[in-house]
Parts: structure tokens; sequence; C-alpha cells
């Protein structure tokens, strides 16, 4: 336990003396090291969470938990597999789907895009696609009608009511020779998902439609398996591919999104590394200020002696001293963390309005706002970590004080 003795002079020896004032600067900047080290930590770690759930939620919300694929071409039967496959426990819903590439071109301007043909239904069952329509309605999508990106629309300068032409990479026989197949489609809506990616380079058409664009009758490419618990996917995934074993593979978004979501873990868990030297450092500058402030208490530590004080005090005086700097860092950096997370993509505005420049591309990160996820553990754990390297650094310098000898201490005074 702390007595009121050692408060009152841990304390006093913060608030230093015009003659002490190079040991309260080196001081004051450990404390702004501890801070900013726990506020840069708490808001990148924040950012990272809210990327990655942000943009792994808009990939699940427009791709299924796992696929159900033919092991040899197209699916036939898929009418009869889904029968199988949709009383599953677990399972919300199971949606056949045609995906294919295609070029589309309009006012001479052509791009490659990925073409996604599914049901009216299975189109507004999907709210991210549902309550994403910025232009048409929902019942548009029939017939020829199909759904492109926002972004895409504005790079072939289309609205909806616009037609554009596809190009399929099957071909087709003529007197001249093969040619690619090509066909005219209405656009019905114009989506913005809030993800470049697909903003930019799907388009979704009515099943059937797809089905004659790629001569797919009667066959999908795939079935979408949404889950209602995405953390039972293992074990769903099992139960599927027991009950389609020999008729058609499985596979799950993991497969397909590994790779970056191996680079996103990595990332994540550098950055921690990194920016936790912020706080190291900070923590060795409390160890340089307490050094100098025990030397420079050296008098007062041996009078405090001679009066009686243990070495027990003293040690727990300058550990209080040195802790007090990095506690309160941490607290404040808490604090300061906490409020710029909660308001990063308004800040990121305000930046961006001031300085003129675009600080979060779209283009670049895939999503078009600035996402911030407080994970109060992580916070927790930041937190802690910082306030025990602060009374880590505190111990030598504690020590040293409490073994200083008060003859030699006064000898030369």
């Amino acid at each position: 336990m702390i007595s009121p003795f050692e408060r009152l002079v841990a304390f006093r020896y913060l608030r230093s003396k015009k003659a002490e004032g190079f040991v309260s600067v080196i001081a004051g900047f450990s404390f702004t090291g501890i801070m900013l080290g726990v506020a840069t930590l708490i808001i990148v770690m924040s950012v990272m969470n809210g990327f990655r759930q942000e943009l792994f939620g808009r990939i699940l919300g427009l791709n299924g938990h796992m696929n159900v694929y033919s092991l040899n071409g197209p699916l036939y039967d898929y009418d009869f597999l889904k029968s199988k496959v949709e009383p599953i426990n677990g399972i919300e819903q199971v949606s056949p789907i045609i995906e294919s590439q295609a070029l589309v071109s309009k006012s001479g301007q052509s791009m490659g895009v990925m073409v996604r043909g599914l049901s009216w239904e299975d189109f507004a069952n999907r709210p991210l696609l549902r309550d994403s329509i910025e232009s048409g309605v929902l019942a548009d999508f029939t017939g020829n009608k199909v759904a492109i990106g926002s972004v895409l629309a504005n790079k072939l300068r289309v609205r909806a009511g616009d037609t554009l032409t596809l190009l399929s990479p099957q071909v087709k026989s003529t007197p001249f020779g093969s040619v690619p197949r090509q066909r005219s489609y209405e656009v019905g809506l114009i989506f913005d998902v809030g993800m470049y990616e697909y903003n930019s380079g799907y388009i979704f058409m009515p099943l059937d439609t797809a089905q004659t664009f790629f001569q797919m009758n009667g066959s999908v490419t795939a079935l979408e398996v949404f889950l209602s618990d995405p953390s039972k996917l293992d074990q769903i995934r099992d139960v599927v591919a027991l009950t389609v074993k020999g008729q058609a593979g499985v596979y799950d978004w993991r497969d397909t999104n590994q790779s970056f979501f191996n680079a996103l873990e990595v990332e994540r868990n550098v950055m921690f590394l990194i920016l936790t030297m912020i706080i190291v450092v900070a923590a060795f500058n409390i160890i340089s200020s307490m050094i100098m402030l025990v030397k420079d208490k050296g008098q007062d530590i041996a009078i405090l002696r001679t009066m009686g004080a243990s070495r027990s005090n003293m040690m727990k005086i300058f550990m209080l001293t040195g802790a007090s700097i990095g506690i309160m860092g941490t607290l404040m950096g808490a604090i300061l963390g906490i409020a710029f997370a909660l308001n990063i993509e308004r800040i990121r505005q305000i930046l961006e309005g001031l300085t003129g420049t675009e600080l979060f591309a779209d283009e670049i990160y895939f999503l078009s706002q600035l996402p911030a996820v407080i994970e109060w553990h992580e916070v927790s754990a930041v937190i802690g970590m910082a306030f025990f390297l602060s009374i880590l650094a505190t111990l030598y310098p504690a020590w040293r004080a409490s073994r200083l000898d008060p003859v030699e201490a006064l000898r030369y005074e």
C-alpha cells in the first residue's frame, strides 16, 4: 500500500521547480510519447478492424458463405441439389447463380466485367443489393434489363433506361467464321454497394437471361449457400459436402479469399508490433527522466533517509512518481484514441476539405468510407500493456534511489 507520506513526496517531485526544468521537460516528452503511442495504436487497430469487418461483410453480403459446384462443367439438376441442401439446419438461403466474364461496350468504350445471373427473388433477398439501388426500381430487374454499379455507369456514361452491349467469350459460327456472341441490354438498375470492386466491375442480370446469353439452358455455374450463423461454417460445410458427395463439390468464401484474408491478418499483427514500439520508446524516456530525477534528488533522499524513511518508502515514492507519468499518459491516450476512432470519418472529411486531397481513395481501399470498429478487449489490452511498461520502467530508477547511501550523498554537502 502507498502511504500518504509517499504520495505527498511523489507528487511533490512531479511539480518541479525552475532549477529542475530539464527533468520536467523529459517527463513531459515521456507523457506525450505514451499518450500518442496509446492513441495511435487504438486508432490504427480500430481502423483495421473496421476495414476487415466492413470488407468481409460486403463480400459476404454479395456472395454466399459457401458454393456448391459441379465437378464436371455446368451444374445440371440444380433444383434437385437445392432441395437437398436447403433443409439442412443452419442454412438460410440457397441461390442458383451463373457467373462468367464478359466484355461490355458503350459509345466506343469497352471494359471487362463479371456478369452474375440470379433470379429476381434472390436479388431482392440480398439487403446489400436491394437497399443500394440509386436509380431504377427493384421491379425493373427482369427480362433484358440488367443492374450495373454506379462507377461502371459513370465510366460508360449511361443512366437507367440506356442500353449497353455485352460480348460473351463464347463464339458462334457464321459464314464468315467464328465471332463472339453479343447482345444489347437495357440498364434497369444502378446500384452503389459502397465497394469499388463491385461498383465498377459487376453486372447483375436475371437468371433466365444469363442462361440464354451464356448458352447454359437448364444449368447454372453453382449454388450459393447463405448461413444464418457464419461461425458454424465448418460444421455446416461438412454436412453439405456429405449431402452432395458424388454429385457436386463444395468450397467456402475463405478458399476464394484466403490470400487476401491472410494478408490482412499479417498486416494487422505487424502494425500492432510496430506501433507498440512507440510505447516502448516512451517507457525508455520514463527511465531516463527518473534516473535524472534520482540523481538530482540525491541529497533530498539522504535527508529523508536520516529522518527515518526506509528503503521501501523511497522505492515506492519513485515508482509512484514515474508510474504517474505513464498512467496519466495512457489514460489521456486512450480517451484521445477512442474519440478519434468514433469520429474518424468526419475527421477524414474535414482533413480532405482543408487539404484538397483525397486521403482514402475507394479504388485503392475498395471501400467508399473510412470504417472504424472499436474492439474493447483490444483497447483494454493496449491500456494494460502501457500500464505494465510504465510501471516496469520505474523499477530500476526506484531501486537505485532505495539503495542510495545517505552518508555518501551528504558527504560533500
